[in-house]
Protein backbone atom coordinates (compact mmCIF):
# COMPACT_ATOMS: atom_id res chain seq x y z
CA UNK A 1 0.00 0.00 0.00
CA UNK A 2 1.45 3.47 -0.86
CA UNK A 3 0.45 6.38 1.53
CA UNK A 4 1.39 9.83 0.45
CA UNK A 5 1.22 12.40 3.29
CA UNK A 6 0.86 16.04 2.36
CA UNK A 7 2.67 18.55 4.96
CA UNK A 8 5.62 18.33 7.13
CA UNK A 9 4.09 20.68 10.13
CA UNK A 10 3.44 18.76 13.86
CA UNK A 11 0.61 17.10 12.06
CA UNK A 12 2.10 15.75 8.79
CA UNK A 13 4.90 13.84 10.56
CA UNK A 14 3.42 12.75 13.82
CA UNK A 15 0.76 11.27 11.40
CA UNK A 16 2.92 9.81 8.93
CA UNK A 17 5.19 8.08 11.92
CA UNK A 18 1.32 6.87 13.74
CA UNK A 19 0.63 5.37 10.55
CA UNK A 20 3.46 3.58 10.19
CA UNK A 21 3.69 2.05 13.84
CA UNK A 22 0.40 0.72 13.48
CA UNK A 23 0.39 -0.59 10.68
CA UNK A 24 3.85 -1.67 9.46
CA UNK A 25 3.39 -4.72 11.06
CA UNK A 26 0.10 -5.82 9.04
CA UNK A 27 1.09 -4.19 5.86
CA UNK A 28 5.10 -5.72 4.54
CA UNK A 29 4.59 -3.70 1.56
CA UNK A 30 3.33 -0.54 3.30
CA UNK A 31 5.29 2.48 2.07
CA UNK A 32 4.48 5.81 3.31
CA UNK A 33 6.30 9.02 1.70
CA UNK A 34 5.71 12.51 2.81
CA UNK A 35 5.85 15.77 0.17
CA UNK A 36 6.33 19.29 1.84
CA UNK A 37 7.68 22.87 0.56
CA UNK A 38 8.66 23.67 3.98
CA UNK A 39 10.49 21.41 6.33
CA UNK A 40 11.88 22.11 9.81
CA UNK A 41 13.04 24.72 10.72
CA UNK A 42 10.87 26.56 8.52
CA UNK A 43 7.54 25.45 9.38
CA UNK A 44 4.69 27.30 11.63
CA UNK A 45 5.13 24.35 14.34
CA UNK A 46 8.67 25.26 14.87
CA UNK A 47 7.85 28.62 16.02
CA UNK A 48 5.29 27.49 18.64
CA UNK A 49 5.93 27.96 21.66
CA UNK A 50 4.46 24.11 21.98
CA UNK A 51 2.42 24.50 25.40
CA UNK A 52 -0.35 21.72 25.76
CA UNK A 53 -3.10 23.92 26.28
CA UNK A 54 -6.54 23.29 24.61
CA UNK A 55 -8.98 26.64 23.87
CA UNK A 56 -11.00 27.66 26.98
CA UNK A 57 -14.05 25.81 25.27
CA UNK A 58 -14.45 22.66 22.76
CA UNK A 59 -18.23 24.27 21.92
CA UNK A 60 -18.81 20.99 23.10
CA UNK A 61 -17.32 18.77 20.76
CA UNK A 62 -16.85 15.55 22.24
CA UNK A 63 -14.52 14.19 20.13
CA UNK A 64 -12.23 16.85 20.15
CA UNK A 65 -11.61 16.24 23.89
CA UNK A 66 -11.07 12.82 22.99
CA UNK A 67 -8.42 13.65 20.98
CA UNK A 68 -6.59 16.67 23.24
CA UNK A 69 -6.41 13.58 26.00
CA UNK A 70 -5.10 10.64 23.69
CA UNK A 71 -1.99 13.32 22.89
CA UNK A 72 -1.43 14.14 26.47
CA UNK A 73 -1.49 10.93 27.56
CA UNK A 74 0.81 9.97 24.99
CA UNK A 75 3.18 12.87 25.69
CA UNK A 76 3.02 12.00 29.66
CA UNK A 77 4.01 8.56 28.65
CA UNK A 78 7.42 9.70 27.26
CA UNK A 79 7.75 12.50 29.59
CA UNK A 80 10.40 9.97 31.95
CA UNK A 81 11.84 8.16 28.64
CA UNK A 82 15.59 9.01 27.45
CA UNK A 83 14.24 10.58 24.59
CA UNK A 84 12.53 13.41 26.09
CA UNK A 85 14.88 15.96 26.21
CA UNK A 86 15.62 15.47 22.72
CA UNK A 87 11.38 15.52 22.02
CA UNK A 88 12.01 19.03 23.90
CA UNK A 89 9.29 17.78 26.03
CA UNK A 90 9.10 18.89 29.69
CA UNK A 91 6.51 19.50 32.35
CA UNK A 92 5.48 22.89 33.26
CA UNK A 93 2.93 24.85 35.89
CA UNK A 94 1.60 27.75 35.45
CA UNK A 95 -1.42 30.31 35.61
CA UNK A 96 -4.29 31.25 33.21
CA UNK A 97 -6.01 34.48 34.35
CA UNK A 98 -9.25 36.31 33.94
CA UNK A 99 -11.24 39.42 34.60
CA UNK A 100 -14.60 37.95 35.43
CA UNK A 101 -15.17 34.27 36.58
CA UNK A 102 -15.59 31.58 33.67
CA UNK A 103 -16.78 28.01 33.66
CA UNK A 104 -14.06 25.30 34.30
CA UNK A 105 -12.47 24.12 30.75
CA UNK A 106 -13.54 20.32 29.12
CA UNK A 107 -9.76 19.91 29.94
CA UNK A 108 -9.57 20.24 33.68
CA UNK A 109 -9.01 16.66 34.35
CA UNK A 110 -6.73 15.89 31.97
CA UNK A 111 -4.24 17.60 33.02
CA UNK A 112 -2.54 17.92 36.51
CA UNK A 113 -3.22 19.38 39.77
CA UNK A 114 -6.11 21.83 37.90
CA UNK A 115 -7.66 23.64 41.14
CA UNK A 116 -8.74 28.12 40.83
CA UNK A 117 -5.76 30.86 42.27
CA UNK A 118 -6.30 31.81 45.51
CA UNK A 119 -6.73 35.46 46.23
CA UNK A 120 -3.00 36.04 47.90
CA UNK A 121 -2.13 34.39 44.13
CA UNK A 122 -4.25 36.95 42.46
CA UNK A 123 -2.70 39.88 44.01
CA UNK A 124 0.49 38.77 41.84
CA UNK A 125 -1.48 40.07 39.02
CA UNK A 126 -3.39 43.29 39.03
CA UNK A 127 -6.00 43.44 37.15
CA UNK A 128 -7.17 39.98 37.18
CA UNK A 129 -9.91 38.65 39.68
CA UNK A 130 -9.89 35.23 38.55
CA UNK A 131 -8.17 32.26 37.52
CA UNK A 132 -6.82 28.63 37.30
CA UNK A 133 -3.50 27.04 37.81
CA UNK A 134 -2.06 23.42 36.52
CA UNK A 135 0.73 21.40 35.31
CA UNK A 136 1.07 20.76 31.74
CA UNK A 137 3.72 19.75 29.40
CA UNK A 138 5.70 22.38 26.89
CA UNK A 139 6.45 20.23 23.57
CA UNK A 140 8.67 22.34 21.36
CA UNK A 141 8.31 22.63 17.56
CA UNK A 142 12.60 23.24 16.78
CA UNK A 143 12.70 19.66 19.09
CA UNK A 144 10.31 17.80 18.15
CA UNK A 145 9.88 18.16 14.45
CA UNK A 146 13.82 17.40 13.84
CA UNK A 147 12.15 14.09 16.54
CA UNK A 148 9.55 12.82 13.94
CA UNK A 149 11.81 13.07 11.05
CA UNK A 150 14.52 10.73 12.16
CA UNK A 151 12.02 8.62 13.42
CA UNK A 152 10.37 8.63 10.36
CA UNK A 153 13.64 8.13 8.34
CA UNK A 154 14.84 5.23 10.12
CA UNK A 155 12.13 3.48 9.02
CA UNK A 156 12.16 3.74 5.83
CA UNK A 157 9.64 6.67 5.52
CA UNK A 158 10.73 9.02 2.12
CA UNK A 159 10.67 12.47 2.07
CA UNK A 160 10.14 14.94 -0.96
CA UNK A 161 10.65 18.71 -1.07
CA UNK A 162 8.50 20.04 -3.14
CA UNK A 163 5.31 21.86 -3.39
CA UNK A 164 2.48 19.81 -4.18
CA UNK A 165 -0.03 21.96 -6.19
CA UNK A 166 -2.77 19.62 -6.50
CA UNK A 167 -3.43 16.14 -5.23
CA UNK A 168 -2.32 13.75 -8.40
CA UNK A 169 0.85 15.39 -8.17
CA UNK A 170 2.39 12.87 -5.90
CA UNK A 171 1.42 9.96 -8.05
CA UNK A 172 3.55 10.90 -11.46
CA UNK A 173 3.48 13.68 -13.65
CA UNK A 174 -0.18 13.84 -14.60
CA UNK A 175 -1.13 16.91 -16.20
CA UNK A 176 -3.81 19.45 -13.71
CA UNK A 177 -7.35 19.72 -14.79
CA UNK A 178 -8.28 23.71 -14.64
CA UNK A 179 -11.67 24.59 -14.41
CA UNK A 180 -12.78 27.87 -13.35
CA UNK A 181 -16.41 26.75 -13.50
CA UNK A 182 -16.33 23.78 -11.46
CA UNK A 183 -13.05 23.30 -9.14
CA UNK A 184 -15.38 20.80 -7.27
CA UNK A 185 -15.40 18.84 -10.17
CA UNK A 186 -11.84 19.42 -11.23
CA UNK A 187 -10.94 18.19 -8.11
CA UNK A 188 -12.89 15.15 -8.07
CA UNK A 189 -11.25 14.33 -11.46
CA UNK A 190 -7.98 15.24 -9.92
CA UNK A 191 -8.38 12.93 -7.62
CA UNK A 192 -9.48 10.04 -9.33
CA UNK A 193 -6.60 10.55 -11.74
CA UNK A 194 -4.14 10.66 -8.68
CA UNK A 195 -5.88 7.02 -7.64
CA UNK A 196 -4.98 5.54 -10.75
CA UNK A 197 -1.33 6.52 -10.39
CA UNK A 198 -1.14 4.01 -7.84
CA UNK A 199 -1.32 6.16 -4.90
CA UNK A 200 -4.25 4.10 -2.55
CA UNK A 201 -4.33 7.40 0.47
CA UNK A 202 -3.98 10.81 0.18
CA UNK A 203 -3.85 12.48 3.76
CA UNK A 204 -3.72 16.40 3.55
CA UNK A 205 -1.77 17.64 6.61
CA UNK A 206 -1.23 20.89 4.90
CA UNK A 207 -2.97 23.53 7.44
CA UNK A 208 -3.76 26.70 6.46
CA UNK A 209 -2.95 26.16 3.12
CA UNK A 210 -5.15 23.06 2.34
CA UNK A 211 -7.55 25.20 0.68
CA UNK A 212 -5.03 25.40 -2.20
CA UNK A 213 -5.71 22.00 -2.41
CA UNK A 214 -9.20 21.37 -2.48
CA UNK A 215 -11.88 23.83 -2.12
CA UNK A 216 -12.65 25.24 1.74
CA UNK A 217 -13.93 28.81 1.56
CA UNK A 218 -14.37 28.76 5.39
CA UNK A 219 -10.53 27.66 6.30
CA UNK A 220 -8.77 31.22 7.02
CA UNK A 221 -5.70 32.12 8.82
CA UNK A 222 -5.15 33.02 12.31
CA UNK A 223 -1.98 35.31 12.07
CA UNK A 224 -0.28 35.35 15.42
CA UNK A 225 3.18 36.93 16.75
CA UNK A 226 5.61 36.10 18.91
CA UNK A 227 9.12 37.43 20.65
CA UNK A 228 11.58 35.21 21.80
CA UNK A 229 13.56 36.50 24.66
CA UNK A 230 16.28 35.12 27.41
CA UNK A 231 14.56 35.53 30.70
CA UNK A 232 15.96 31.90 32.77
CA UNK A 233 14.47 33.59 35.77
CA UNK A 234 10.78 32.77 34.32
CA UNK A 235 9.95 29.33 35.87
CA UNK A 236 5.50 29.42 35.22
CA UNK A 237 3.53 30.14 32.11
CA UNK A 238 1.13 33.17 32.38
CA UNK A 239 -1.98 33.01 29.83
CA UNK A 240 -4.28 35.80 30.44
CA UNK A 241 -7.76 35.82 28.57
CA UNK A 242 -9.89 38.59 27.23
CA UNK A 243 -13.44 37.26 26.57
CA UNK A 244 -14.45 40.01 24.52
CA UNK A 245 -11.29 40.13 22.31
CA UNK A 246 -11.23 36.33 21.65
CA UNK A 247 -8.83 33.82 21.24
CA UNK A 248 -4.84 34.87 21.59
CA UNK A 249 -5.56 38.67 21.70
CA UNK A 250 -4.38 39.31 25.19
CA UNK A 251 -0.59 38.90 26.37
CA UNK A 252 0.91 35.09 27.18
CA UNK A 253 4.59 34.48 28.62
CA UNK A 254 5.25 30.62 28.00
CA UNK A 255 9.29 29.64 29.65
CA UNK A 256 10.90 27.23 27.09
CA UNK A 257 14.09 25.10 27.40
CA UNK A 258 16.25 27.93 26.59
CA UNK A 259 13.91 30.99 25.28
CA UNK A 260 10.74 32.79 26.90
CA UNK A 261 8.16 33.44 23.76
CA UNK A 262 6.17 36.12 24.28
CA UNK A 263 2.70 36.43 22.60
CA UNK A 264 -0.59 38.17 22.61
CA UNK A 265 -1.62 38.38 18.71
CA UNK A 266 -4.35 36.67 16.45
CA UNK A 267 -5.29 38.43 13.61
CA UNK A 268 -7.87 36.66 11.63
CA UNK A 269 -8.02 36.53 7.88
CA UNK A 270 -4.13 37.87 7.63
CA UNK A 271 -1.92 36.36 5.84
CA UNK A 272 1.08 38.55 6.18
CA UNK A 273 4.06 36.24 7.14
CA UNK A 274 6.38 39.05 8.06
CA UNK A 275 6.95 40.53 11.43
CA UNK A 276 5.01 43.76 12.60
CA UNK A 277 6.59 46.26 14.43
CA UNK A 278 3.81 47.34 15.73
CA UNK A 279 2.68 43.85 16.80
CA UNK A 280 5.92 43.29 18.88
CA UNK A 281 5.92 47.06 20.47
CA UNK A 282 2.18 45.15 21.56
CA UNK A 283 3.53 42.44 22.80
CA UNK A 284 6.30 43.41 24.53
CA UNK A 285 4.88 46.33 26.19
CA UNK A 286 1.92 44.45 27.28
CA UNK A 287 3.68 41.56 28.35
CA UNK A 288 5.60 43.68 30.46
CA UNK A 289 2.94 45.40 32.37
CA UNK A 290 1.65 41.53 33.21
CA UNK A 291 5.26 40.34 34.08
CA UNK A 292 7.66 43.16 35.30
CA UNK A 293 10.70 41.68 36.09
CA UNK A 294 10.80 40.78 31.83
CA UNK A 295 12.17 44.61 31.67
CA UNK A 296 16.02 44.76 31.42
CA UNK A 297 17.60 48.03 30.94
CA UNK A 298 20.69 47.32 29.08
CA UNK A 299 24.04 50.11 29.51
CA UNK A 300 26.88 48.31 28.17
CA UNK A 301 29.44 48.36 25.41
CA UNK A 302 30.96 51.60 26.09
CA UNK A 303 34.53 50.34 24.56
CA UNK A 304 37.41 52.12 26.80
CA UNK A 305 35.63 55.41 27.77
CA UNK A 306 33.50 54.63 30.25
CA UNK A 307 35.02 57.04 32.41
CA UNK A 308 34.29 59.64 29.82
CA UNK A 309 30.75 58.61 28.97
CA UNK A 310 29.34 57.04 32.71
CA UNK A 311 27.39 59.69 34.01
CA UNK A 312 25.19 60.51 30.92
CA UNK A 313 24.64 56.45 30.33
CA UNK A 314 23.73 56.67 33.91
CA UNK A 315 21.16 59.45 33.62
CA UNK A 316 19.65 57.23 30.53
CA UNK A 317 19.45 54.20 32.05
CA UNK A 318 17.74 56.21 34.84
CA UNK A 319 14.99 57.97 32.60
CA UNK A 320 14.41 54.22 30.99
CA UNK A 321 13.57 53.13 34.35
CA UNK A 322 11.10 56.43 35.17
CA UNK A 323 9.48 55.35 32.05
CA UNK A 324 8.86 52.00 33.25
CA UNK A 325 7.71 52.89 36.55
CA UNK A 326 4.99 55.32 35.11
CA UNK A 327 3.83 52.42 32.77
CA UNK A 328 3.17 50.38 35.74
CA UNK A 329 1.44 53.20 37.67
CA UNK A 330 -0.92 53.61 34.57
CA UNK A 331 -1.49 49.95 34.35
CA UNK A 332 -2.66 49.68 38.10
CA UNK A 333 -6.63 49.75 38.38
CA UNK A 334 -8.19 52.99 39.47
CA UNK A 335 -10.86 53.04 42.11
Amino acid sequence: MRVAVIGAGVMGLSTALCIHEQFHGLLPALHVEIYADRYTPHTTSDGAAGLWQPYLSDHGDLQETVWNKETFDYLLGHLGSPAATEMGLFLISGYNLFTQPVPDPSWKNIVLGFRNLTPKELELFPGYSYGWFNTAMVLEGRRYLPWLSNRLTQRGVKFFHKKVESFQEVSGNVELEQSRHSPVLAWRRNMQQLFAQGVDVVINCTGVRAGELQPDPELQPGRGQVIKVLAPWVKHFIITHDIESGIYNSPYIIPGSELTVLGGIYQHGNWNEENSAQDHKTIWESCCRLLPALQVIHNYGHGGFGITIHWGCAMAAARLLGSILQEQRLAQPRL
